[in-house]
């Protein structure tokens, strides 16, 4: 129990105390601030040594730096939990895109299934600007995912920071989409019963924002589900404080814990270099309208309490909920952004209760025929 003074905690977190960080908030996992400290991850950083004045290519660079900086930390992360897990077999395939790319499908399926299964899409985070998805923390989450009794498919979208330059939005929207498109086209021969969308952070956004993008093309049979985890989904991220206040609190109230809102809008700059998609409910979801989600499958939406993007994926739920669509709104208390499922080796219960409650999700609900189309 913390032994601070009721006025430190009237507010939460840096609406309190700007120099709060996980290190000194008493909201905080113990077991979770214990392995962010030892990467150096529970105090407030620094700002980034760009922004929005910079140029792009500066920024750029500066964005791929720090990709590689978080591939070096999911590589160190342990990666021995659970100690036990079903085998899962994989392999690849291709789904052939809009603008002639053949978009990798990276595709685990339990050993031995011989029945239609429920299909979990799978899009990774990293703002839509970063991380690959082939790597040990992505992995194992979609072998954890498969091993409960589901074909996981995680689709190789193109990220909107490479090395060879920018994949603006809606590059990597369009592959997602085209995937989910081919997936559901070939739901026999995959094996598969009915699709779930799924991802954490910008995946979650990619998976939003793939659901309206189906609505508006007349798609949506080809998505049976939404879960979405942690999304960023906003944008909002270089608002002004009082903005924040008014909409988001959570941006400030959480800014710094494990992600900041200066690192956020330079992700933002790499998908959206132009500002002019700044209230497209297709770039930001968040943005999205009673009657652009009217109609929706249905949808989970998970957030962290120590998350800045907390109160963006709350307000999604809430317009799910004005429109009539069948949403179920989630907090995990104590955490920070993808604690829940990157950080999984920190808080395996919250990690394993998670993968269970996306294949209860699937098995609740009603699949397509699986007749090839």
């Amino acid at each position: 129990m913390s032994t601070a003074p009721v006025s430190e905690l009237a507010l939460p977190g840096r609406l309190g105390d700007p120099e709060r960080s996980p290190a000194t908030d008493p909201r905080i996992d113990p077991s979770l601030l214990a392995a962010l400290a030892t990467y150096g991850l529970d105090v407030v950083g620094d700002a980034p040594p760009v922004d929005r004045s910079t140029p792009i290519e500066q920024v750029l660079e500066f964005v791929l730096g720090v990709e590689t900086g978080f591939g070096g930390l999911y590589t160190a992360m342990p990666h021995d939990f659970p100690s036990e897990r079903g085998e899962v077999e994989l392999s690849v395939q291709h789904a052939p895109g809009r603008d002639g790319r053949d978009i990798p499908l990276h595709i685990f399926t339990p050993a031995g299934a011989t029945t239609p299964l429920p299909c979990i899409v799978y899009l990774h985070g990293g703002g839509m600007a970063v991380m690959q998805t082939t790597n040990p923390v992505h992995q194992q989450w979609c072998e954890d995912l498969a091993a409960t009794g589901a074909v996981v498919i995680a689709v190789d979208f193109r990220n909107s920071a490479t090395a060879g330059g920018l994949n603006p939005f809606p590059i990597g929207l369009n592959d997602c989409s085209d995937a989910v498109a081919w997936i559901h086209e070939h739901r026999a021969a995959l094996g598969i019963a009915k699709i779930v969308l799924q991802g954490e952070s910008g995946g979650a956004n990619l998976v939003l924002a793939t659901t309206l993008a189906a609505k508006r093309d007349g798609r949506l049979d080809a998505i049976d589900g939404v879960y979405a985890m942690v999304p960023y989904i906003s944008g909002a991220y270089r608002w002004d404080r009082d903005r924040k206040l008014a909409e988001l609190p959570s941006l400030v109230e959480n800014d710094g814990y494990y992600i900041d809102c200066k690192m956020l809008d330079l992700l933002v700059m790499t998908y959206d270099p132009t500002g002019e998609q700044a209230e497209n409910p297709l770039a930001w979801p968040y943005f999205a309208t009673v009657e652009d989600v009217a109609g929706l499958p249905p949808h989970v939406i998970s957030t962290n309490e120590l998350d800045p993007l907390r109160d963006e994926g709350m307000a999604y739920v809430r317009t799910l909920r004005r429109a009539g669509v069948s949403a179920t709104g989630r907090v995990n208390l104590g955490l920070v952004h993808t604690a829940d499922s990157i950080w999984g080796f920190a808080v395996p219960e919250v990690y394993a209760a998670t993968v269970a409650d996306i294949k209860r999700f699937a098995d609740s609900l009603e699949g397509t025929s699986t007749t090839d189309r």
